[in-house]
């Protein structure tokens, strides 16, 4: 068990830094935090350090067992470095170990798949929990309990209704992902590779044998090999304009900071489906959603209340984190008044509205799914490796051809290719982005 008075303990550079942003009315938690933090100097792959972090740790221990978890907010080249002295020199033989890591999980599929081998060769997989603070979100959690606890749902989950689905990405200010980390790793390695793909694998697997993390993990990675490598032909690059927002140093090389793709998942249940990317920063609105829109009724008698407008008699299912939480349903139903006029309005739960709680932060919720063991909502090193898989390619035609970004305002839709790029599979973008 944990101690029943939890201490933090550690090698960071900066610590206090981390409370800069902390709200006004946290001081006095922030200070009793901060009195059971502790501050040891050492390198990355000092021994001598990782000795004396064993030994601080061990002294608060006392002779009670205890459990460690070690997070990992490092660069990524000094990410082994850190981690395998820990492994060597700071872990309990009075409990469990579990190590957090932070993304980007590698540069390139190669590249990740070395930093996965050094790893496993001192840790087991249980132990590993590498992190994406994007899916500690309400909105992930929803996917599955939408679909798994609503008879109304779970049958019309595949092809034979589902004719598109659209996961939507995007933030409003640029200084969100600033700075040399970024700049090297762009938008596909640092948002796509985990977020998005993530997200895919949770909304189309097939239903686990249980909520045991290892069950979900199973089905994930099933979705994540089905899905069918990109072309770069169904991919559209853009990059802020330099003199539209005051950026870093990204916007000086080819690193792209925006992304949408058309991807297919060649299985029996999605075979068809395009599911529809976007993500981006600097755009017009912080946005994070899923749309999934159902196929049209067949020979619909009511087809000509809709006037032009085809789109208008698709019901459509929105899981939306922001702008504001809420899960809408639009659904057709009659214009009041005399006459037969049909529209399309949304049934909705407004978060705000129906539940009256503090959201806790997406950290909060994942770093209590490591101190429980769950490990649903973390990569397992073959979903990694198949993440990889479906990236690498076009990844690797980008860099060695040096694809040039279409440029975009600060505060705009994005490139307008990504407009062309639904429209040749079928789909089209909602108009709030």
């Amino acid at each position: 068990m944990l101690p029943s008075l939890p201490k933090l303990r550690g090698i960071y550079p900066d610590m206090y830094s981390s409370f800069r942003t902390c709200s006004e009315n946290c001081d006095e938690k922030l200070n009793e935090f901060l009195k059971r933090t502790y501050y040891i100097d050492a390198g990355y792959d000092n021994k001598d350090g990782m000795a004396k972090l064993n030994s601080r740790m061990s002294h608060i221990e006392g002779n009670c067992a205890a459990n460690r978890i070690f997070y990992l907010a490092v660069p990524q080249e000094a990410l082994l470095d850190v981690a395998l002295s820990l492994a060597d020199g700071a872990q309990t033989t009075q409990g469990w170990n579990r190590i957090i890591i932070e993304k980007p999980f590698g540069f390139t599929g190669l590249s990740s798949h070395r930093v996965t081998q050094s790893l496993l060769s001192r840790f087991e997989e249980e132990q590993i929990y590498r992190i994406d603070h994007l899916l500690g979100k309400d909105l992930i959690e929803n996917l599955t309990v939408l679909r798994f606890s609503n008879l109304v749902f779970e049958p019309l989950w595949s092809r034979t209704y589902i004719r598109n689905v659209q996961v939507i990405f995007s933030e409003e200010t640029a200084t969100e992902i600033q700075g040399r980390y970024f700049g090297d790793y762009g938008i596909i390695r640092d948002i796509v590779h985990s977020h998005i793909l993530q997200t895919i694998a949770l909304f189309a697997m097939e239903p686990p044998v249980s909520l045991d993390g290892e069950d979900i993990r199973d089905e994930k990675v099933k979705v994540l090999r089905s899905i069918r490598k990109l072309e770069l032909e169904d991919v559209v690059l853009g990059q802020l304009k330099e003199n539209s927002v005051k950026v870093d140093r990204y916007t000086k090389s080819m690193t792209p900071t925006y992304f949408a793709a058309a991807m297919y998942i060649d299985n029996a249940r999605w075979d068809g489906v395009p599911f529809l990317v976007k993500t981006g920063i600097g755009l017009m609105k912080n946005r994070a959603e899923i749309r999934i829109q159902f196929r049209h009724v067949p020979g619909n008698i009511y087809r000509e209340r809709f006037g032009h407008d085809i789109d208008l008699d698709t019901n459509e299912l929105i899981l939306r984190d922001q702008p504001e939480e809420a899960i809408l349903l639009k659904v057709n139903n009659k214009v009041p008044g005399l006459g037969l006029q049909l529209d399309a309005s949304e049934l909705n739960v407004l978060y705000r509205d129906r539940y009256n709680v503090e959201v806790p932060d997406s950290y909060e919720h994942l770093l209590l799914d490591v101190l429980d063991g769950d490990n649903h909502l973390f990569m397992r090193s073959d979903e990694l490796a198949s993440a990889w898989n479906v990236l690498t390619p076009v990844i690797h035609e980008i860099d060695q051809n040096r694809i040039a970004p279409e440029l975009y305002e600060a505060g705009g839709r994005g490139p307008v290719n990504a407009y062309y790029l639904a429209a040749k599979h079928g789909v089209r973008w909602d108009d709030e982005l």
